[in-house]
């Protein structure tokens, strides 16, 4: 079996879903880059809200219904997709195999699913794209200065990438406070206690950090090399994140002047900015609260999701991320409205767990539980998912069953 990226290594397909793989990546990494992949930002409510809002749904499965002809095909614009489901973007991947971000893009590529590549991968975007084919978008985290901007966008203009996601919920850094105590920072330094972690995860050590220190020098962001006459300075994401505070709809609009693709919004939780998102020339957005890991207390995707999609589904094609772990929850967001499902830490799980067929691995163990539930719910495909296969569970007491039933009606309404 070819392995490209990432060691080979068996145990990753015994997993029986991301759980699992999320528990061998665990034990493979060492705690400074498993917290990072892991965590949230402050007391984790969000991140928990994420996985929660899952739970108040429960489906209105119908019976007898011919479901012997099942597909998970998906039309995006113009384009169709074997799967409702694609890879979000996800900052230094490369801390869990071996150039993942080639890996993450090529198992995608393998099951016909669209990859988004992070502004801050370890991997030049344009050997990402060049090495591993398929569909790509690219995630943009966007400097006020504009001229440090579009050479950005211009590169990965040339280099051939489908669509520009704009991430707009980072004004400033999150408190992510395992970071300050694991002294995590990028370019990647070791201290005595990350030696010493790293010491007692000799696989990560051997197969990841150092083979990348032999290939490409001490982990980094790449795509924020910039050329100075004619000299490469390579920047950390800190400078990049100059003025982002004062970052408006104007920039958006500037950059539906200069990228010639689909252009999304990511970061949007209310209507009124998915309305601002449309009216600034954007095909699309992602809702999202960057996988509960920026505000701490911001509401979770789903629980917004109908909102947005009734008020702006006939103008914009919505995506939506954030605490994705089975299949039944994708299909749960699909019935919900959304045109596609992004996932970011369920692929690098897989990743850490066996490289990129680690990924795939993942990715075949969530297009099967997406095929079983559209069985059981007695939907063959995904464009006869709708909010009639869902019920709102209130989790009110009988004593308040009245009241749970008007919160019932309230939140469908419009659908």
């Amino acid at each position: 079996m070819r392995i490209a990226h990432g060691v080979q290594n068996v145990n990753y397909r015994r997993a029986l879903n991301i759980e699992d793989l999320r528990q061998l990546a665990r034990r493979r990494l060492p705690r400074v880059a498993y917290e990072f992949l892991d965590g949230g930002t402050e007391d984790d409510v969000t991140l928990r809200e994420n996985r929660a809002a899952f739970g108040r749904f429960r489906f209105q499965p119908r019976v007898l219904v011919d479901v012997s002809k099942r597909s998970q095909k998906v039309t995006l614009w113009d384009q169709n997709f074997n799967l409702p489901f694609g890879i979000a973007p996800t900052g230094a991947a490369g801390l869990y195999c071996f150039e993942a971000d080639i890996a993450l893009a090529r198992a995608a590529a393998a099951a016909g699913v669209p990859f988004v590549l992070s502004t801050a991968s370890f991997v030049p975007l344009e050997r990402v794209l060049r090495e591993a084919g398929g569909t790509q978008w690219f995630q943009l985290y966007m400097s006020k200065d504009r001229a440090l901007a579009e050479r950005l966008v211009t590169r990965a203009r040339d280099a051939g990438f489908e669509a520009l996601v704009v991430t707009t919920d980072i004004p400033v850094a999150a408190a992510r406070e395992y970071n300050r105590r694991n002294n995590f920072e990028v370019p990647f330094r070791l201290n005595l206690a990350n030696m010493v972690d790293g010491a007692l995860h000799p696989g990560w050590l051997l197969n990841v950090f150092l083979r990348t220190l032999l290939d490409s020098g001490v982990p980094r962001f790449q795509n924020l090399d910039v050329n100075v006459g004619g000299r490469i300075i390579s920047k950390s994401l800190t400078e990049f994140r100059t003025r982002r505070d004062a970052l408006n709809w104007s920039d958006i609009r500037w950059l539906r002047e200069i990228w010639p693709r689909r252009l999304l919004v990511k970061g949007i939780l209310t209507v009124e900015d998915a309305q601002c998102a449309a009216d600034s020339g954007a095909d699309g957005i992602f809702v999202s609260n960057h996988g509960g890991r920026q505000l701490d207390g911001a509401p979770s995707p789903l629980e917004v999701l109908p909102q947005i999609v009734n008020a702006m589904g006939q103008r914009l094609a919505i995506m939506v991320d954030g605490g994705f772990r089975r299949g039944s929850d994708i299909v749960k967001a699909l019935a919900l409205g959304a045109d596609m499902v992004f996932l970011g830490r369920a692929p690098l799980y897989g990743a850490a767990a066996g490289g990129e067929e680690g990924v795939l691995h993942a990715l075949n163990l969530l297009r099967s539980e997406v095929d079983r539930v559209m069985a059981l719910i007695g939907c063959p495909t995904v464009d006869g998912l709708g909010p009639e296969y869902l019920r709102l569970e209130t989790g009110r007491s009988p004593h308040a069953r009245d009241a749970a039933e008007r919160a019932d009606a309230a939140f469908w309404d419009g659908f």
